[in-house]
């Protein structure tokens, strides 16, 4: 069984859907992620676009607390906003146009 195939049979259920019948914010996160190993760049941002700068912080946050460099911190908080803002505008834009509630 490969990575992807044992991605796809043990994604973690939403806690929001469960309890309150409601998508949160980083519904299709998982999806997205699973998309983006595929090589599907199209159909990663659909399921949720803040998964690409999501990976980036992820993966920039233990390189720059092992080099320390000079810009770093103000990079990761580029991207803590970025991620922030795209998640809030794709969750306003699932209420609006999916009628997620």
């Amino acid at each position: 069984m490969g990575l992807i195939t044992f991605l796809q049979q043990h994604m973690l259920p939403c806690p929001s859907k469960a309890l309150f019948h409601m998508e949160c914010p980083g519904c299709g996160m998982q999806r997205s992620f699973i998309c983006l190993l595929q090589g599907d760049l199209n159909s990663s941002l659909h399921y949720h676009p803040a998964t690409i700068p999501l990976l980036l912080l992820l993966g920039f946050v233990p390189l720059h607390l092992k080099y320390k460099f000079s810009k770093g911190a103000n990079i990761i908080v580029f991207l803590q906003l970025t991620v922030a803002i795209i998640t809030l505008a794709f969750y306003i834009y699932k209420i609006y146009n999916h009628k997620i509630f």
